[in-house]
């Protein structure tokens, strides 16, 4: 059975938690990291050099990375589901996993620990500021792309929605006043539909 390493409350293992869901995956998952620990243990240093999680364990192979995790057991699981029927659907959807990592974790962490992981009596409003400013001008590109499709590779459900629709619960979750974005609203809402998304994301936000 495959075995992942990591704690429900991080996004990048609730991202591969998600996908098993909506693949039907069936797994054994090991609180790792966090307050649980373990992110330093030579044994688990092996599998993973960086010590961060998820890791995944199939059989005999090892994988690390959330997003290459997701393309893996999408192709060898998938069987055509979560990925678009073209190329260039295909393209879209990576487009929107690649810009989550490089682009948009980037700009969203910083609001994330300004609010939720900092103490309210030690929360600096400028900080918030700004990093409320700058995370909603990247939530507004997707607000544009979104003009239209109903989710981020056209108008079925992708691989491509999973990166940004981890975030997206924690963004309408934040203490925080944001921009009305009615497509971006409306794109969230198809994904709290979703019996996965409901299992694996929309837990509290930690």
């Amino acid at each position: 059975m495959l075995k992942i390493w990591g704690r429900t409350d991080s996004s990048n293992v609730q991202k591969v938690l998600w996908c098993c869901g909506e693949l039907d995956l069936e797994f054994n998952r090991v609180d790792w990291g966090g307050k649980f620990g373990g992110n330093k243990d030579k044994a688990y240093r092996d599998k993973n050099p960086n010590g961060l999680v998820p890791t995944i364990e199939d059989g005999n192979f090892v994988l690390w990375e959330s997003n290459s995790i997701m393309r893996y057991l999408v192709e060898k699981y998938g069987h055509g589901r979560l990925l678009p029927a073209t190329p260039e659907g295909r393209a879209n959807a990576n487009r929107w996993m690649d810009w989550q990592l490089s682009t948009f974790n980037p700009i969203i962490v910083p609001l994330f620990f300004a609010t939720i992981r900092t103490p309210a009596d030690k929360r600096d409003p400028k900080a918030i500021e700004s990093a409320l400013d700058k995370s909603s001008q990247a939530w507004q590109i997707v607000e544009n792309h979104l003009e239209g499709n109903k989710y981020l590779a056209g108008d079925e459900f992708s691989i491509g929605d999973i990166p940004l629709g981890v975030w997206a619960h924690r963004w309408f979750n934040l203490p925080i006043e944001r921009p009305k974005q009615k497509n971006l609203t409306a794109w969230y809402e198809r994904l709290t539909q979703r019996k996965p998304y409901q299992t694996h994301i929309m837990i509290p936000v930690t």
